[in-house]
């Protein structure tokens, strides 16, 4: 079986094949462009540079694309990368499939898809079921196969369903401790809470921003389609289960400046902001530290304010 990237030490010489996830073309000080490389596998991501580039290396290494990696695994200022020696496209007769150089959710599709079937059934509101139900068909394939997002939290293959499961786990928990929260519209906005993400985002292999998504963003998209879905049911945009859904949605961000149009005004949207906040710091820490040696601090987390975090010599951390 052929190695993966985190399973070097630094200072070891790297030959694997990796898919290109980012190609960022740059310009140095002396003028020279060069390529700013983000290569992935399996069990992560990690960045190199691409000096001297000439106009047919920045066409030929696009995102997408399997490539034979050559150099030494290196730190630069705490985080992991590869001092390229080399670089060339992978060929036919080598290992040359994008889809097997990502992360992959722990479980497959099939059990997400049961899993996340038994919430909707148990949203008893028949308005809030039939929007979910009809959005979830219309995005099936997308749902269950994109990221959750480009580069911060639940990065894989069906990471955007992985990171909606725990979102649900975690609100039957909290409706379990306290009573008086409306479960099913917890569930119904966890299950469409970040589903914009899949006209926000290109796919799971080479994710980038799409146009809509950088000029839009997931948030606005989603309640677009809620809005269309409404129409398409027969349900009043402006009945009030439609507005009480649409601000779960829109107010899952929590702050104005994290992209919310509005801040929560209601106790089931708090407790989605927190829930998916939670979720998704659980999932960047847990990234950083399945990179990081036992005893030793992690590599700078960018969407926790660059943390650096301890993985302890005793205990868990998906030991």
């Amino acid at each position: 079986m052929q190695r993966k990237i985190y399973d070097y030490a630094d200072g070891d010489e790297v030959n694997l094949f990796m898919v290109i996830k980012d190609a960022d073309v740059r310009v140095a000080k002396n003028g020279n462009k060069y390529i700013a490389f983000t290569f992935s596998d399996p069990s992560g991501a990690i960045t190199a540079k691409y000096w001297d580039a000439h106009p047919d290396e920045i066409a030929r290494f696009q995102p997408g694309r399997v490539v034979l990696v050559t150099g030494k695994r290196d730190v630069y200022q705490g985080k992991p990368q590869i001092k390229l020696r080399h670089l060339r496209l992978a060929n036919t007769n080598e290992p040359n499939d994008p889809a097997a150089f990502i992360p992959a959710a722990p479980c497959s599709q099939e059990q997400l898809e049961e899993e996340i079937n038994q919430y909707v059934k148990a949203i008893t509101n028949a308005n809030w079921r039939q929007i979910v139900e009809f959005m979830l068909r219309q995005f099936h394939d997308t749902f269950y196969t994109y990221p959750a997002a480009k580069t911060n939290h639940h990065a894989f293959l069906g990471g955007l369903a992985y990171h909606t499961v725990s979102i649900l786990r975690l609100a039957r928990a909290v409706g379990e401790q306290y009573q008086d929260v409306r479960c099913d519209l917890l569930y119904a906005g966890a299950i469409l809470h970040d589903l914009g993400k899949t006209i926000e985002l290109t796919g799971p292999v080479a994710t980038q921003y799409t146009v809509a998504g950088n000029l839009l963003g997931h948030i606005v998209l989603i309640d677009e389609r809620i809005v269309e879905t409404c129409a398409a049911l027969g349900i009043d945009q402006y009945d009030e289960d439609a507005l009480l859904l649409r601000h779960m949605i829109i107010a899952h961000h929590g702050l104005l400046e994290y992209g919310s149009p509005e801040r929560p005004a209601l106790l089931e949207a708090e407790i989605l902001h927190h829930l998916d906040d939670l979720d998704a710091t659980i999932q960047m820490v847990k990234g950083a530290l399945s990179q990081t040696e036992r005893g030793q601090f992690s590599s700078r987390v960018f969407g926790l304010d660059n943390r650096r975090f301890y993985r302890s010599q005793q205990g868990s951390n998906d030991d």
